[in-house]
């Protein structure tokens, strides 16, 4: 993201813990910050500070800290994906400081870094208006968008999360059967053909077909799935909204089953059916 706007022509001044972000920064022309003190004091009035961190209370913390630093008329963008309700809670208490507080929700992955990502951004129309030579720089062509005011940003991009889920969900299973076949599919030819014309072509389904690229079978990789937190927060917010929502729901179970080394929950399945039906039952490894 720095270098994306340094590359546009922005001032840019830059902080992070680790020595090799600093060193590639400095690489690239750009100016970098020792600490948040000296950050904050090498910044011209009304600031911009953009944080790029991951989501939780470790970025909570930051923001409260960087809160007390800045000064009436400085602005804070957390571009890290965080909790929408925490991030409405820290606008509130940042906003009787005269601090602002914005939200964008960032995607687009790695090749967003590379060519633009989509920003979902929480802000009053007058300070994104402001920004958006910042948000021009960062983002691809027509993908940034002011979507409402704080904490608007970050629910959006938690619903595109689970939105997200449930893609991947559908084109995983449809992998799955598709492997199972006993008519040796071409599996490479069937997704290159997906993606290349029909219905279901898609930016993730492109990802798809080049993680199949090397070997469709996948080897090396462990079926184990991680959830980074959003696609809760959309289902959490979905209850409380009372709104249906029940192939996200599937799509964030699948991904806490992947998680688990055994299923209690299908061994007692298993156990049942022996008792009701005498099936056999496979041994677990002693």
């Amino acid at each position: 993201m720095v270098h994306r706007l340094h590359a546009a022509g922005h001032q840019v001044l830059a902080h992070d813990g680790q020595a090799a972000a600093q060193d590639a920064a400095r690489s690239k022309g750009i100016a970098v910050a020792a600490d948040l003190p000296a950050l904050v004091a090498q910044l011209k009035a009304p600031r911009v500070v953009w944080l790029m961190t991951p989501p939780g209370q470790g970025t909570c913390a930051l923001i409260e800290t960087l809160g007390a630093m800045l000064a009436e008329g400085d602005t804070i963008v957390d571009g890290g994906n965080s909790d929408f309700r925490d991030t409405r809670r820290l606008a509130a208490a940042l906003r009787e400081r005269g601090v602002t507080l914005v939200d964008a929700g960032v995607s687009g992955g790695t090749q967003g870094a590379r060519d633009g990502c989509g920003l979902l951004v929480g802000a009053e129309p007058a300070l994104f208006e402001r920004l958006v030579p910042v948000f021009e720089a960062l983002a691809a062509p027509g993908a940034y968008a002011r979507v409402g005011g704080s904490g608007v940003g970050h629910f959006a991009k938690a619903v595109h999360n689970g939105v997200e889920y449930a893609l991947m969900q559908a084109y995983g299973e449809g992998y799955e059967l598709l492997m199972a076949s006993d008519m040796q599919v071409d599996i490479n030819a069937t997704l290159h053909a997906y993606q290349g014309g029909c219905s279901i072509r898609s930016h993730l389904l492109e990802k798809l077909c080049h993680a199949l690229d090397a070997d469709p079978a996948l080897p090396g990789i462990k079926g184990h799935v991680a959830d980074s937190g959003m696609g809760r927060w959309t289902l959490e917010e979905a209850i409380r909204l009372r709104v249906p929502t029940p192939t996200i729901s599937a799509a964030l179970q699948a991904r806490f089953r992947s998680q688990q080394e055994d299923s209690p929950t299908m061994k007692s399945i298993a156990a049942l059916r022996r008792e009701i039906g005498g099936h056999a039952v496979v041994k677990a490894a002693a």
